[in-house]
């Protein structure tokens, strides 16, 4: 039997694989998508949108513990972590089930199995019925990652747990601790000590959040202790003592060993690309530290082979790898493909308060060598995060003193996940202060923070 040929195979059909095969097809290209598991990869099935339905059951259930601030009566409050977590999986499976519909809208071919790429243009997957053999003029790896696991960390799925663990839990945690605070720890540990866990985060570097701007981390460690949050910075999960029902953790913090009991356990500790049995060494791929190693247009420098989102390397993050995919389809194509520019996509974390950001910290455009002004605006100057009883937070803006760029923004606090993406447009067309401090924000808005943290950079803020 002749193996099946295409334009473009896609191995991965998370959302950078799914969103370049379809971009793929848009342009007239014959395109077939690979997949081991499930359509819509981690980020729809155990990353990004599980996660988020589980915050929001949490957030619900916060604001209840609040109805007397606003007015209102709740007695005997309470929550059910099964339907909790049956929601969650249902909010996954909904859309995975949209991108198969997406696919087949778009005549994006589905292959469901282990793909390996056994010569230059050629595809073999091992599926449920044998060896499928495929040709693509052009392939498109797009196999994402994996929760990293430390010697001795290494999760068990009952005492200690990856993020996959965390979102089906077997149990709800009373004493956990989450090793690593960022996104993916953070909001885990966002989300047990909301409801009821006596969490304690533990971070090797000297802040929590450590890639954000170091007064945005200070002010988020704030509001996590003020909930009720245990943060050890500086500090090192050495040994996992593991025994029935508890965890004894042996943690280095200023040079001495702390022993701590721990019911469950939650590994954090970074991301590992899945590069393993796809046949890259064999053809000459770069590998460097388990990613796969491209220019800016996600070429790997074998002809027609091409790396994007997780595996191709930071910022490991959905849409990033979303944008990278309808960038190689185009450039397959033909058409004049834009390149994507870490520094100016956004990142966003949705623990309590959420955290976002895009561009320079302070620190890194100062390293750079730019002459800054900072803008910074405060959630309580605000009257719309007063009326939603949300006024804890901060909006940092930084720019170039030079020629008025922005540099780069910086938040936390309610709902700064929505906000951020006005920062990004603002970025992606080289916006500078005069034009932000000449656009109408409208009233009574969360936005207008925004525009009167810009106006503080230079000296010009008027409800603070």
């Amino acid at each position: 039997m002749a193996a099946a040929s295409y334009d473009v195979i896609v191995i991965g059909a998370g959302p950078g694989g799914y969103v370049a095969a379809i971009r793929a097809a848009q342009l007239g290209l014959k395109t077939c998508v690979v997949e081991r598991e499930h359509l819509g990869g981690i980020c729809l099935n155990w990353g990004c949108i599980p996660t988020k339905a589980l915050l929001r059951s949490s957030e619900v259930f916060h604001l209840m513990e609040r109805a007397k601030e606003f007015g209102l009566k709740a007695d005997n409050i309470g929550y059910d972590l099964d339907a909790v977590v049956k929601r969650s999986r249902g909010v996954a499976k909904q859309l995975s089930a949209g991108v198969k519909g997406l696919l087949k809208k778009n005549k994006v071919e589905v292959v469901m199995g282990a793909a390996t790429v056994t010569a230059k243009g050629k595809v073999a997957v091992k599926t449920d019925k044998g060896t499928e053999e495929l040709t693509g003029k052009n392939i498109i790896l797009a196999t994402g990652a994996r929760a990293r696991e430390l010697p001795g960390l290494e999760a068990d799925g009952d005492l200690v747990w990856t993020y996959k663990h965390a979102l089906q839990p077997v149990r709800m945690p009373k004493k956990l601790l989450v090793i690593g605070s960022g996104a993916i720890g953070i909001e885990f540990a966002s989300f047990y000590n909301t409801l009821g866990a006596d969490t304690t985060v533990v971070e090797v570097m000297d802040r929590v959040l450590p890639v954000e701007d170091e007064e945005i981390s200070k002010f988020a460690k704030k509001q996590f202790e003020k909930q009720g949050m245990k943060i050890m910075q500086k500090a090192m999960v050495k040994q996992l003592d593991r025994a029935a029902g508890k965890v004894t953790a042996h943690i280095e913090v200023g040079g001495k060993i702390e022993k701590h009991e721990f019911d469950t356990v939650i590994s954090a500790v970074g991301i590992v690309g899945n590069v393993e049995g796809l046949g890259l060494e064999a053809l000459g791929v770069k590998i460097d530290r388990t990613h796969v190693v491209t220019d800016a247009y996600c070429r790997t420098g074998v002809d027609g082979l091409y790396a994007i989102g997780d595996i191709a390397g930071a910022p490991w993050l959905a849409h990033k790898a979303s944008h990278e995919g309808v960038m190689v389809a185009e450039l397959i194509a033909g058409k004049h493909a834009h390149p994507v520019k870490p520094e100016s996509i956004a990142g966003c974390t949705y623990c309590h308060p959420q955290v976002a950001s895009v561009g320079y910290t302070e620190a890194k455009a100062k390293e750079l060598g730019y002459d800054v002004k900072v803008g910074r605006f405060p959630f309580i100057g605000n009257g719309k995060a007063i009326a939603l009883g949300e006024p804890e937070g901060l909006i940092k803006t930084v720019f170039d003193a030079k020629t008025g760029e922005l540099l780069g923004a910086h938040m936390v606090g309610a709902e700064v996940t929505e906000l951020i993406q006005g920062y990004v447009v603002g970025r992606q067309l080289e916006t500078t202060e005069e034009d932000l401090m000449h656009t109408v924000f409208p009233h009574p808005t969360l936005s207008e923070m925004m525009h009167e943290s810009v106006l503080d950079a230079y000296g010009r803020a008027i409800h603070f």
